[in-house]
This record gives structure tokens, sequence and C-alpha cells, in this order.
């Protein structure tokens, strides 16, 4: 478990990659109450971060036979055929930076960040997404929020010796609802008993998660009545717990709070905290 984690697809925070700094020798004092897991792609940013850095592209425009190469189900391995085309293009990482910088929060996103902030010592924040590495460390630590999450886990990406952008499935898995390289589900389970673990056999008060696709309805199988999914309106995984709500309600246990803003999501926060609302 540990191994799958942490060569594949977790990222350090950069304040503990000094020297002897991590794994830490031991955990926060006191211990975080709450697990928060976020997506990224329109759910803490406003867009595919996939489709946003073609625009770095020439033309910003892909050719229509490396389009034709998408297939369900495998859209990192695409996405890798995709970068490599760009490479080939002249783009660089100065190219991909600055396309990545400029790509929008959704909405009351940073406001929400702001409250998490001020509370940090209650959340520990993980973000769990199918974009990479590289896009997301850019783009958090130009939104000045890398600090706040222990962790990133999605696909690694790294430039190569000639400058391309490559990328690599984050891991393995059994799952037939998800794509090849990426179960969210495994991720959230495996990691959730890793850091029960790490705090000595003492879980979380509850397991918060905001998302939007249908990769982010997998994991919340795991999500017991304590918990709360935070399903991005009128998005597929919206859509898929309010089916699974009629079809089968007993076996979906947690709390649903759909939102439109981030707001919707920090009023819920204040609230679960006892804080005025307003």
């Amino acid at each position: 478990m540990r191994n799958t984690m942490l060569t594949c697809c977790f990222v350090i925070p950069p304040s503990l990659r000094r020297r002897g700094a991590w794994p830490p020798s031991n955990m926060e004092a006191p211990l975080k109450k709450h697990l928060f897991f976020f997506d990224f792609d329109e759910t803490i940013v406003n867009e595919n971060s996939d489709d946003s850095v073609v625009r770095a592209a020439p033309g910003q425009t892909l050719p229509a036979w490396l389009r034709e190469m998408r297939r369900e189900g495998h859209y990192t391995e695409y996405m890798g055929r995709v970068l490599t085309y760009m490479g080939e293009q002249g783009v660089r990482e100065e190219g991909f930076r600055a396309v990545i910088e400029k790509i929008p929060a959704s909405p009351g996103i940073m406001g929400l960040f702001q409250f998490l902030k001020a509370n940090q010592d209650l959340f520990e924040m993980v973000l769990i997404s199918d974009a990479n590495s590289y896009v997301i460390e850019t783009w958090l630590c130009a939104a000045g929020l890398r600090p706040l999450f222990h962790c990133i886990l999605t696909n690694p990406a790294s430039f190569s010796s000639r400058g391309y952008l490559s990328l690599q499935p984050c891991h393995s898995h059994a799952c037939p609802r998800c794509p090849a390289n990426m179960c969210k589900r495994k991720l959230l389970g495996e990691y959730l008993a890793q850091r029960v673990e790490e705090r000595g056999g003492r879980p979380f008060d509850r397991l918060l998660y905001a998302g939007d696709g249908a990769n982010d309805f997998c994991p919340l199988v795991l999500l017991g009545p304590a918990d709360t999914a935070f399903p991005r309106r009128d998005y597929p995984m919206h859509r898929l717990v309010r089916e699974m709500q009629q079809s089968s309600p007993a076996a979906y246990r947690a709390n649903v709070v759909p939102w439109h803003s981030g707001d919707d999501i920090l009023h819920y926060l204040k609230k679960l905290l006892g804080r005025k609302v307003g």
C-alpha cells in the first residue's frame, strides 16, 4: 500500500522536502478531526486542465489525427501522446506554465480555501485527481494554496531530458467502473488506512469529499453516515449520486450537499463547526 502511493502518485509537501523531514517522526498534535478530499479539474479549477494545456500548442489546437486517438477509459494514455506531440512542436515548461497559471478557479473556491486556511488545525486536506502532478503543483503554487494540502494523489508528470512533459499512470487496479490509470476508491481507501495507522489507530471524525466527475462517485461508497459528499450540481457525480439515492437508498449512507459555488461548501462547514453563517 505504502509503496503504491509514494512511488506513483503521492506528492510530498514542499515544506517537508528537506532532507530528513519525510516521513514525519510524529503526527500533528492535536490530531486533525476532519479529512477533506478535493478533486482538481472542474472542482478547484473551473476547467478541465487537460483541455487547458492544449492552449500552449501551436494554434491552440491539436490535429485531427491526434484527437481521433482518444479512447474511452484510456484518457491518460491519450494525454501522454498529446504531450509528446506538443514537445515535438517545441512547447517547453515556460509555455505550459504560462497557460496553467491562468486557469480560473471555480466560483467561490478561493473564499472556501481562505476559511480552511484559518482552520488548518481541524482539517487535513488531500487532493485526489486524474489530472497530473505538474499541472496541479504549478497551479496551486501560483494560487498560494499548496501548503494547505497534506498530499496530492494523482498521475506523475515530469520533464524529460529533451524538455518534453511526460505523463505516467497513477497505479493499476481491477475496478470495472474507473479508467485504467486510476480508481479513486482504491486510493482513498489506501490513504485512509495508512493515515489511521500513522495516527495510532485513531480515526478521523468525518470524511468530506468535493468533486464533479463520474470518477468521483466510486470512492463515495467508503463514506458513512457521519461523512459528507459535495457533488458539483448537475455534473456527472451529482447525477450518479441522485441515481444511487433513488435506486438503492440503503447502499448510500453519506450526507449530500450539492454545490454551485464554494460558498455552498463554506456555508455547510460553518454550520458544522458552529460558526456564524452570513
